[in-house]
């Protein structure tokens, strides 16, 4: 049984992508805190809820466009004797 957040983070890879930044930046916050380095807590929380805005106007803009279509994959020639 997967979890609806699982669920919701595997089916959108962006999504997936900024959960893995938030870790990241927390982990990175907490090396800098245990060599006394202070960072304002303010600046972490700013940093995130800017990127939760983003990805949000992102996925809204995403849903109103049309797929991209791609074209065909290139197979080259083989010569045949």
């Amino acid at each position: 049984m997967e979890w609806p957040v699982g669920a919701f983070v595997s089916r959108h890879p962006t999504i997936k992508m900024l959960a893995l930044s938030f870790l990241l930046l927390i982990g990175l916050t907490l090396i800098a805190e245990g060599f006394d380095v202070h960072v304002p807590k303010g600046y972490i929380y700013f940093a995130m809820g800017f990127s939760v805005f983003v990805e949000l106007l992102n996925r809204r803009l995403r849903k109103k466009s049309s797929p991209v279509n791609l074209h065909e994959r290139y197979a080259r020639e083989t010569k045949r004797a």
